[in-house]
Formats: structure tokens, C-alpha cells, sequence
């Protein structure tokens, strides 16, 4: 037997003949290359989607890519060049570094062009030669691009037959999820966490979509919180990454556009003024971080460091409405700490002014025995992420980002979580401010975990996941949609993998239920009040608001945009507008927009609509409140009271009460002399004989 016999006859046995010679034609579409995506190679032609590139975080799990690998693209790293399809020269140079060429002359793109071709062929042959051995077989189109960028609008999603999700983030996912909708594409849907594990097959009309259920967003803490009154760890490390790296070694020098947003809102305005203030004075921190005196420069660190930890704290303590629920701050002193004389609130003299705590940390080593004036045990060297830092570690937080700025190569720095500099930055500011308002403090580690973002990932997990997603997807192309499942992967040692039939569709979903369309038009010369026309066609008439995504572009009483170009209104390829019939009676027409063929006649309308016109659902109305013929009438035994019709009386005198039929079946006048004479105290007036009460007339006494 043949080696590609061999290698596939497992396969075969398993799939079955057909299903088997399917796969290497099957088109498939891979947004992501990172730890689930660079499992996923078992189909015929793969077109593999990345923006990212690779982090040195990714070499643990993400078997692909190795240490020369580093801040290359996850798509194009991930493919070697003899595994490329021969059907990549289709794809144009726009398509892979998208620049705008349209004001350029014809020479002057063709020379672009080719240097495009240039730098994508050297990306390439610094790949690794990786992907190939796993399947010969494969044919992989790689682009580094955003999935959400125009130019992979409803027909470049149709031309696949089945697309896998390995994102990271909500908000592609939602995207993806929604062109699969509108192209009609099955899609697997999946993630992991740690030893945790999901795979969700989508398919519209037959299953819930991605957005049928809601989704937590991302936690967000108020400004004032960050800025004035952390109480978590969390908290310290925001403020040092997303506020105080900004300011003294980025591009934004004064944050007024978040202390705007935050004072909308409703936060204090008093301390809103006091971070105002605090923020402006920050002009001359930059400016001593940048000068070249040497005089200044040497000081940068102490000038930073007695603005951010001694003068902004003392500024914040004079607000002491503040602090009558909450423990207040404690400035920071930086020469008492360098001096080992600096004694913060609650802590002994013991610790020789290193601002370590005599509390052990989670391997059970005292803190002050690792990192104050004690001796650091032989071992700690590597174990630098895991080990917790004094006050002392911490001061000189920023001479290495000085000293970069100086050289002049770079203008403003940013956070990236594998540069040690900017991350020993983060650690350290965001200790130095934890020490300061008594919130414990975080290793190097803990600070990486929480500042990059970092979800545990393992290797493991990714591999179940990514054999659970080729078996929902085999699924799929066989359209056995009876036996697709949703699969957890969970922590119960018991039932590792716990499988839950699909649910349908949710009716009120505004993402799987809307019916779409496609039309195909010039931006630049078709009119909005023209394609709503066209795609309502004889119902035209109807009261409808359109909208582009949340933007509303006209309603019943607001048709000024009508007349307006697709392109004015910044409605162009790739997006959608949405058809919502005012009265409630018709379900929402999305129409997704792409360009006119080749081939489409100039002296047309510029658009082509879709044939036949789509046909809205009738939305149900509300079951009726009134009862149901088939439920007999419930007639009530309660007499009505008397009222005379002429005068509009009510007698409101006692009403009698009705006598109870015998439970026992005695004969009347056969109750106790008790009974009967508590019954003739409230006024009721036994009948003695079976046949008296023939008009059922109770006489009141």
C-alpha cells in the first residue's frame, strides 16, 4: 500500500467512501491561527485568516511557530511556502497589505505591487517549514488581514462550505457569526480556558445562533475608581497600564477626553477637577523624561516618582469627604525608601523600611525574607516572575523607558506584555500604588496575567477542542443535523464531556432572524431612498426606518437621506442596512451590500437587485386575552345584588348565606341541636321538608 493510501485508509473506514472523497474538496474558512486554529488542518483547501502576530506567550501551546518566529504573522508564519495553493495569485495585493492605490498612476501601482509581492515572499521564507509534514495533502491560502475589514463581505463567506471559528475576542465572533447568517455558511463555533472547553455548531433556521444568547460584556471600572479610590489589585494594574504609562511615555497628555466621559456620567465633580488638575501637571514630568540635561534626566526617576506617589496622594487627601468610609493613602516618600527608612502604615520596624509585609505569599516563603535586606535564597533568580518585590525593587521604575526615549528611536512606548521593560514599569507602578492605599501587592507574574490579559491556555485542551470541532463539522457537510451537539469540556472527572441537544432559533434574536439579501451596487451613485425601494418592491409602500447598524438613516417622519448617495452616508461594501417595517407587523430585511460584476452595463442602474425580491415573515401576533371557546364558561353561583334601576340603589343589606348540602347524606332536619341553633343565630332559617325549598327561597329573619 502507498504512503497517501496508508495514510488515509484509517479515514476512509471511519468516514465512509463518500464522505472521505468529499474532504479534499471541501472549501473551508479558518478565522484564526492560535491554539485551537494550528490543530486544524485535516481538510482539503483551508484559507487561514490572522491579524495577529506571535507573541513569545504563544510558544507554549501554539506548536506552529517557534522563537524566530516571534512578532511575525500568526497566518502567513503558520503556512510554509510549499503548502501554498496555486490559487493564491488570485487573491489581488490589496487584498493581503491593503493600501489605496487609486490616486497613484499606473506605473507608480505596478512598482507598489510589486513591492508588496516582495515583502509578503520574505515573510514567507521566514516561516517555519511546519505546517507540511502534518498533511501533504493540504492546500492553505494564508492571509493577514482583519476579518471584519470590506473587501470579505456575503460572497467571499459563500464561497466556502463550511467555516471554523478559533477567536479570541467577542466582537469578531459576533461578526463572523453574522456574516455566516446572512451567507447561509455552516459554522463552528469554539473557545477554551484553561481545561475548559466549548463547541457549538451554528446553521441558521435549524440552530440558536451565536447571539441568540446574550453575552456578559467586559468589565469596565468607573474613572474615579482607577484614578482616586482602587480597592483591588486590578484596579493598581489598570491604572498603571492604561493611564500612567500613557502619560509619561505615550501619546496622550492631558486625558480630557475620558474625565469628559466620566463627568457625563455623573461622577464626582470635585475630584473630577482634582484629576484635571493632576493630569495638566503632568506637562512637566514629560518634559523632564525627555530633556537632555543631564541634570534633569538624572532626576526623572525621583521627579515622576514624587509627583505620582507624593504630590497627587497629599492632593487626594484633601478631599476628606473621601475618606470618612475608607481608609485614606499614604504618600510615598522616595528617599526614606531608598534609605530603607520609609515605614508604611500598619507595618513594624522589622522590615528595615523595604515596605515588605512579614506575611507569607503563596508558596508559603515569608515576603520579607525574600525581597527586604535578607539574602535572596540561590533559587530565586528563576523563579523572578514568582518572587514578590519591596518598595526598594520597585522605585526605579523608570530608567530603562527613559533611556529609550533618549536614544531617539522611539517617540511615544506602549504596553506590550512580552516587553520586559514596560511590564517591569506596570509591575512596579502598580505595587508602589498598591503599597500606598493598603491593597496587597502582586508578583511579576500575577501582573502579566492580569495587564496582557492573559487566559490560561493548555495545549490539551486545545486538542480535544479542535478534534470536537472536526467531528461537528463532519457533521455538518454530511447535514446530519440531527446529530449535531453542543460539547462542553468540563472539570467533572466523572463526565469530562457533557453533550446538550441544540436549541432553535430565538424568535426575538435580531441577528438569525432577520431575513437577508444581497445587492450588488456602486456606492457612488446608488441612492438610499432607490435600493429600500427596490428591495421592498411592491410593498414599497409600508411605513419602514432604515438603519446601518446603530445609526438610523431614515424613519416615516425623517426622509432626508433618501436622496442621498450610499457613499455620503459612508454606507459601502461590506456593511448593512436594515429594513424595519414601523407597525410590527413584518420581520427586519438586512440587506449586505458588495460590488457590480465586471461586466455590468454603465448605462444601468447602478445596482443590482436580488431576485426574487426577499420575502419578510409575517410576525404572530399575541394570543388574544379572552377565553378560549373550547373553555367552558365558568358561571358563578353568586347572586347579584339588588339594585333598583330607577333610583340607582344599591341595597346593601347582609347577604344571606346558602345553605351547604350534607356531607353525611342525613335527611334535612337531622342536625345537631348545636349546629342548629348556631345556624338559626346567623339568620338562617332551616326548611324541615325535602320539597319546601322548590323556589329556592331563603327567608331572612
Amino acid at each position: 500500500m502507498s504512503t497517501a493510501k496508508a495514510r488515509s485508509a484509517h479515514a476512509r473506514a471511519i468516514l465512509g467512501q463518500g464522505l472521505h472523497d468529499q474532504l479534499p474538496n471541501t472549501k473551508v474558512l479558518l478565522v484564526g491561527a492560535g491554539g485551537i486554529g494550528c490543530e486544524l488542518f485535516g481538510f482539503g483547501e483551508i484559507t487561514l485568516l490572522d491579524l495577529d502576530t506571535i507573541d513569545l506567550s504563544n510558544l507554549n501551546r501554539q506548536f506552529l511557530f517557534r522563537k524566530k518566529d516571534v512578532k511575525q504573522s500568526k497566518a502567513l508564519a503558520a503556512v510554509p511556502t510549499s503548502a501554498w495553493s496555486s490559487s493564491l495569485s488570485l487573491y489581488e495585493p490589496t487584498e493581503i497589505l491593503p493600501v489605496d492605490t487609486s490616486s497613484l498612476s499606473w506605473n507608480s501601482a505596478y512598482w507598489l505591487s510589486q513591492y508588496r509581492r516582495q515583502i509578503v515572499g520574505r515573510a514567507l521564507h521566514v516561516a517555519a517549514q511546519t505546517a507540511a509534514p502534518f498533511n501533504p495533502n493540504v492546500s492553505l491560502n494564508p492571509i493577514h488581514g482583519n476579518i471584519k475589514e470590506p473587501q470579505y463581505d456575503i460572497p467571499w463567506f459563500q464561497q466556502f462550505d463550511i467555516v471554523l471559528n478559533a477567536l479570541d475576542n467577542l466582537d469578531a465572533r459576533r461578526h463572523v457569526n453574522k456574516m455566516c447568517m446572512a451567507a447561509q455558511v455552516p459554522l463552528v463555533e469554539s473557545g477554551t480556558a484553561g481545561y475548559l472547553g466549548q463547541v457549538q455548531p451554528l446553521l441558521k433556521d435549524h440552530t440558536e445562533c451565536f447571539d441568540c444568547i446574550p453575552k456578559p460584556t467586559p468589565k469596565t471600572f468607573p474613572v474615579c475608581t482607577i484614578r482616586s479610590t482602587p480597592s483591588q489589585p486590578i484596579h493598581c494594574i489598570v491604572w498603571s497600564k492604561s493611564y500612567l504609562l500613557g502619560q509619561l511615555f505615550g501619546e496622550d497628555e492631558d486625558a480630557t477626553g475620558e474625565l469628559d466621559t466620566a463627568e457625563q456620567q455623573g461622577e464626582n465633580a470635585q475630584e473630577i477637577a482634582t484629576l484635571r488638575k493632576e493630569a495638566q501637571a503632568f506637562n512637566t514630568v514629560r518634559a523632564a523624561l525627555r530633556s537632555t540635561s543631564p541634570e534633569i534626566y538624572q532626576n526623572a526617576a525621583k521627579i515622576a516618582f514624587q509627583k505620582v506617589f507624593n504630590a497627587d496622594i497629599n492632593n487626594l487627601l484633601v478631599m476628606t469627604d473621601m475618606w470618612k468610609s475608607r481608609a485614606p493613602p499614604v504618600p510615598l516618600d522616595f528617599d526614606a525608601i531608598l534609605d530603607g527608612t520609609f515605614i508604611l502604615r500598619g507595618e513594624s520596624t522589622s522590615n528595615n523600611g523595604d515596605g515588605a509585609t512579614d506575611q507569607a505569599d503563596k508558596s508559603g516563603t515569608s515576603i520579607a525574607g525574600v525581597n527586604g535586606n535578607v539574602s535572596t535564597p540561590p533559587n530565586a533568580a528563576g523563579l523572578r516572575d514568582q518572587r514578590a518585590l519591596s518598595l526598594k525593587d520597585n522605585v526605579e521604575f523608570t530608567d530603562r523607558l527613559v533611556a529609550r526615549l533618549r536614544t531617539g528611536n522611539e517617540s511615544t512606548i506602549s504596553f506590550d506584555k512580552d516587553d520586559n521593560d514596560t511590564l517591569d514599569f506596570v509591575t512596579a507602578a502598580s505595587n508602589l500604588r498598591s503599597a500606598a492605599y493598603g491593597i496587597n501587592r502582586q508578583t511579576r507574574w500575577e501582573v502579566k496575567e492580569m495587564a496582557g490579559n492573559i487566559i490560561p491556555a493548555v495545549a490539551t485542551t486545545n486538542a480535544i477542542v479542535s478534534g470536537l470541532i472536526v467531528l461537528q463539522a463532519l457533521h455538518l457537510l454530511r447535514r446530519n443535523y440531527s446529530a449535531l451537539r453542543n460539547v462542553h469540556l468540563q472539570y467533572k472527572p466523572s463526565v469530562p464531556l457533557s453533550t446538550i441537544t441544540l436549541s432553535k432559533p430565538n424568535s426575538g434574536c435580531g441577528v438569525c432572524r432577520d431575513t437577508y439579501a444581497l445587492v450588488l451596487c456602486d456606492p457612488s451613485r446608488a441612492l438610499l431612498g432607490d435600493i429600500v425601494k427596490g428591495v421592498l418592491g411592491p410593498n414599497s409602500d409600508r411605513e419602514v426606518s432604515v438603519y446601518e447598524d446603530k445609526r438610523v438613516l431614515s424613519d416615516p417622519d425623517w426622509d432626508d437621506n433618501l436622496e442621498r448617495t450610499l457613499e455620503s452616508l459612508n454606507v459601502t461594501r461590506g456593511k448593512f442596512l436594515s429594513i424595519v417595517d414601523e407597525e410590527g407587523e413584518w420581520g427586519t430585511i438586512t440587506i449586505g451590500l458588495s460590488v457590480l460584476p465586471p461586466n455590468h452595463p454603465i448605462d444601468a442602474p447602478p445596482y443590482v437587485l436580488p431576485s426574487p425580491l426577499p420575502q419578510p415573515t409575517k410576525k404572530q401576533k399575541l394570543p388574544s386575552a379572552e377565553p378560549s371557546s373550547a373553555t367552558p364558561q365558568h358561571i358563578s353561583k353568586k347572586r347579584s345584588l339588588p339594585i333598583d334601576m330607577e333610583s340607582d340603589i344599591i341595597d346593601l343589606a347582609p347577604t344571606p348565606k346558602r345553605l351547604k348540602p350534607n356531607p353525611n347524606g342525613a335527611a334535612k332536619g337531622q342536625e345537631s341541636p348545636s349546629k342548629r341553633r348556631k345556624l338559626e343565630e346567623e339568620g338562617v332559617i332551616l326548611v324541615d321538608g325535602p320539597g319546601e325549598l322548590v323556589d329556592d327561597i331563603i327567608v331572612i329573619d
